[in-house]
């Protein structure tokens, strides 16, 4: 069985924390481990896995391989998708990178919450089973209160092993409706998660969807290796429909089964939902950083940088970053949305990313900005290299602060040690390496009339970037 792990989504609704250039899949919201990686280590016991296939959106590209060889992961690829096509074409291309028709795919989004493991690999045993039949598997999460926020699978007749064929997707309901659901005892929660062989799925996508699969198949068969990474065309995959899979196939096959899985499921879709799963102090608060709280009740905290004093709240979510503070009672917290909406139509870059960005060779944090100038903090891993580049309208200065740095400014070589400096005029082709075995940590300035960081004109990169 294969994993095919999702890892394309933005995670604009735990906005200030998750962000289009850092979503939530690649943050430890639950544990020290981020929610990628907990994806894939809850599959540990599993038996007879082969490594994953993760599909990501071709951004997120060095985040999800370096998370992956954090927890000791090589995965079978990782395929980058151009675009966002929804779940039904990343699953195709996953489905068209198996080694063989008969291969079981377990399909995971990267972002959710599990807490009963052992009833989790129960039901991965149980839906192996169906999948080797032929069966299109889905997991039905077990509803405990009428929720508004889901789509539901309604369960037909009982299938062998703890299965049920599948009657009807639904969309999701109003409370009445929700409540309905669960009083009949025939609902689940649609998890998004499945299991099926990769040519079973594939039949079946050519049989109600056949411009997708025939789209997918291009651009798989013109993919190009790069590093670790599988490439995909971006004007072929284009032309691919989007669609999820509950609507491409899900919804039309005669073959499909879910099975109900009742293990403290949760997609972490907001800020409540999140406040649902972690640990609570006695008065019902969810605390995370540097928080102090005085008369406060049933209230989510989280402190990045600062400290965040709290006195005689209750029921509210207050999350602070370097950038923006987001304040809204719990039950609005899904209105966060609206927020980042405004934040891109005024084209503000809080939207997408974060003051801390990180990149192939390290990370950098952002300081301080004004007219003309900007101030960052840069730290390059041992052995790492940035690229062979250049700017069109800023010169930077770079101030050494721990590590040894070799940099190459035009024809020269240049070694900077802790406390030295070098200057890097407007237009001189230059790059930086971290010949040492400690990360090299700078402080950079940047001058001139624009600070984009799309003006890089590059020559070389040890990472493909263009």
């Amino acid at each position: 069985m294969i994993p095919v792990i999702l890892s394309g989504g933005s995670g604009t609704r735990l906005w200030p924390l998750s962000r289009s250039h850092y979503p939530k899949q690649f943050l430890p919201l639950v544990s020290e481990n981020t929610m990628l990686q907990e994806t894939i280590r809850r599959l540990n016991g599993v038996s007879r896995l082969d490594p994953p296939i993760a599909v990501c959106n071709e951004d997120h590209r060095f985040m999800v391989a370096e998370q992956l060889r954090e927890i000791g992961v090589k995965p079978a690829a990782i395929i980058l998708e151009p675009v966002g096509k929804n779940t039904a074409p990343a699953v195709a291309m996953a489905a068209l990178s198996s080694k063989s028709a008969d291969d079981v795919l377990l399909v995971l989004p990267a972002d959710h919450v599990i807490a009963d493991i052992p009833a989790f690999h129960t039901a991965v045993e149980q839906a192996r089973t169906l999948a080797e039949q032929g069966a299109l598997v889905t997991f039905g999460i077990v509803p405990g209160h009428p929720e508004t926020g889901y789509g539901y699978i309604k369960r037909g007749d009982a299938q062998p092993g703890s299965a049920y064929g599948v009657a009807a997707f639904v969309e999701k309901p109003d409370l009445e409706t929700a409540e309905r659901y669960l009083a009949s005892g025939d609902y689940f929660w649609n998890s998004g998660m499945f299991a099926f062989k990769a040519g079973v799925f594939l039949q079946e996508l050519e049989k109600f969807n056949p411009e997708m699969l025939t789209a997918c198949k291009a651009a798989v068969a013109d993919a190009k290796p790069d590093l670790d990474f599988v490439r995909i065309d971006k004007s072929l995959f284009m032309a691919c429909p989007a669609d999820s899979i509950d609507y491409a196939v899900m919804e039309k096959t005669d073959k499909a089964v879910v099975i109900p899985l009742d293990a403290g499921w949760n997609d972490v879709g907001s800020w409540s939902a999140l406040w649902d799963v972690i640990d609570k102090d006695g008065n019902g608060n969810a605390l995370s950083g540097d928080v102090l709280t005085v008369d406060a009740k049933n209230s989510f905290l989280h402190s990045s940088h600062r400290l965040i004093a709290a006195i005689g709240i209750s029921d509210l979510v207050i999350v602070e970053t370097a950038d923006a503070v987001m304040v809204a009672p719990k039950d609005r917290v899904q209105e966060v949305k609206q927020v980042v909406d405004k934040l891109k139509a005024r084209k503000r870059s809080e939207a997408d990313i974060h003051r801390k960005a990180y990149r192939p060779w390290g990370h950098y944090y952002s300081i301080d900005e004004g007219e003309r100038h900007q101030t960052k903090r840069i730290v390059v891993k041992p052995g790492a290299k940035l690229s062979v580049q250049k700017h069109h309208h800023r010169a930077e200065h770079w101030v050494v602060v721990k590590g040894t740095a070799l940099v190459s400014k035009g024809d020269e070589q240049i070694l900077v040690t802790e406390n030295e400096s070098v200057y890097i005029p407007l237009g001189v082709v230059h790059s930086l390496h971290n010949p040492g075995v400690i990360p090299l940590e700078m402080i950079e300035v940047q001058s001139g009339s624009y600070l984009g960081e799309d003006d890089i004109v590059r020559f070389g990169d040890l990472y493909g970037r263009t």
